[in-house]
């Protein structure tokens, strides 16, 4: 038999070999020696590769939004005043804190680009910086352990995701996977890294889980902060868990199958995908087909309308006088959720209000041909070009009768009457279409630009070239000297 792996962030269907006879039974004792027991030999080369490519472009966006973000200044500032035991790096600012504070920043500092990569949510910002964290505080973690460490955290996250049965569970139950599981998914990471046996690792599982939260209200209320600090919040809690589970502290033994449990609690299934959940552990890593690089700041859900908006653009050589309107038609419940109210999202005030808006993004790639860091700074948002293109700009529903799809359509009406129109059926960076380790050194590069204390090229040079040969490397947490 087959089962299905979906990606809530791009069109690719892969059809895995499933075990039927796969049930619940001893399901999170089985996660948990997984997590404890993965090695590095276990890996296929496409996920190590794929590790050292999340590291640098996580690393990236994380240190980039210390000169950029607001709400990441108001985090370190807070951390720094507590005055706490010099462990582990606040990435961008530079300085130390207890891990689970330096995680707490650095989580948070990874989601407040809208930059970080997607598949389960955001899988790198809920593993990565718990890491790096707690490679510090131990004195060193080798590249290898490093990769394995986040291999177990991100396959935790990603099997949590696609054994879910309900299409748009997250809109429907109202969570966010990033943090919902990145309780979990960061304390398989950190407890990984401790190397804490089975019995420890089930209960630093069970310890994230008791702090599950995540709600998407963040998104839909009021501009808000809390969009960005999900990793945050999550990564802290999850470095708590492992660290507390290393001192005995005893967790939830069957939150994954019991009564309570995660399923039943919060995703309100009692007949989650068991065998996409636990079948053919440390030999199937359903992250290789699920997982994307942005090529472009903003949230996921503008990749689609980004994507055939160039296209249409590039493919009949439009120029920004050319167009007379643009329609966003359909999509993804989240497309609708990106595009109204209309008027408020033609004209985001802050950054991360532009980032979540489709009619601005939109009007960005039409206007400029491409969607970058600086048209969210204060001088992007109020660019008279692009707020003119997103005045031309609107979404429409489908009528209840038509089929709802995963990505809308777009509709460009010309000046001299031309009616085009595209539904792109991939993005840039997911699955089907790959990126290479050049475009996210640019990607890279761009980023650090941004970062609160400047880092020489030379030292930039060195990071790229260290994380190219991170299984090599003695002490995967030298990186964050070097770019300090």
């Amino acid at each position: 038999m087959t089962f299905v792996v979906r990606n809530p962030y791009s069109t690719e269907v892969q059809h895995l070999n499933r075990n039927a006879a796969v049930t619940g039974e001893g399901a999170t004792r089985k996660m948990s020696k997984h997590a404890a027991t993965l090695r590095f030999e276990q890996l296929p080369v496409p996920l190590i590769e794929l590790m050292k490519q999340c590291l640098l472009d996580t690393l990236g966006v994380s240190i980039g939004a210390s000169g950029m973000a607001p709400e990441g200044r108001m985090a370190y500032e807070y951390v720094k005043s507590l005055e706490g035991k010099g462990e582990s790096t606040i990435f961008g600012f530079g300085g130390k804190a207890p891990a689970a504070w330096a995680v707490f920043v650095n989580g948070g500092l990874g989601h407040m680009l809208d930059y970080d990569d997607v598949g389960a949510g955001h899988c790198s910002i809920a593993t990565i910086p718990a890491a790096l964290a707690l490679g510090e505080r131990k004195g060193g973690l080798s590249g290898r352990d490093f990769i394995t460490a986040v291999a177990a955290g991100t396959d935790v996250m990603t099997r949590l995701d696609t054994s879910i049965p309900i299409p748009e569970w997250t809109a429907a139950e109202g969570w966010f996977a990033t943090q919902l599981f990145g309780f979990i998914s960061g304390a398989a990471t950190a407890g990984h890294v401790l190397g804490l046996n089975e019995d420890q690792m089930e209960n630093a599982l069970g310890i994230g889980f008791n702090q599950l939260s995540g709600t998407r209200q963040m998104a839909v209320g009021a501009s808000t902060h809390m969009r960005s600090m999900q990793a945050g919040f999550s990564g802290q809690g999850a470095v708590m868990s492992a660290l507390l589970a290393q001192r005995g502290m005893i967790g939830d033994k069957d939150f994954l199958e019991g009564k309570y449990g995660l399923f039943k609690t919060y995703v309100r299934t009692n007949d989650p995908d068991w065998d996409a959940l636990v079948g053919d552990l440390g030999t199937r890593f359903p992250l290789l087909q699920t997982h994307g690089f942005k090529v472009w700041p903003a949230c996921a859900y503008t990749r689609p309308t980004n994507t055939a908006t160039l296209k249409l653009r590039r493919d009949h050589r439009l120029k920004p006088e050319d167009v007379e309107h643009i329609t966003i038609i359909g999509g993804h419940q989240n497309t609708q959720q990106l595009s109204e109210p209309i008027e408020k999202k033609r004209r985001p005030k802050i950054a991360i209000d532009g980032k979540f808006s489709i009619p601005f993004t939109t009007a960005v790639m039409m206007a400029k041909g491409n969607v970058t860091l600086r048209d969210y700074t204060e001088q992007g948002l109020n660019d008279p070009a692009v707020l003119a293109m997103a005045d031309r700009v609107s979404y429409r529903p489908v009528a209840a009768n038509e089929e709802r799809t995963q990505y809308p359509e777009i509709e460009i009406r010309t000046r001299d009457g031309r009616v085009l129109r595209h539904k792109a059926d991939g993005v840039p960076g997911d699955p089907k279409n790959p990126v290479d380790w050049e475009l996210l050194e640019t990607k890279f590069r761009d980023c650090m630009s941004f970062s609160a204390a400047p880092v020489s090229e030379a030292k930039l040079d060195r990071a790229i070239a260290m994380v190219h040969d991170l299984e090599n490397l003695g002490d995967a947490t030298e990186i964050l000297r070097v770019l300090s």
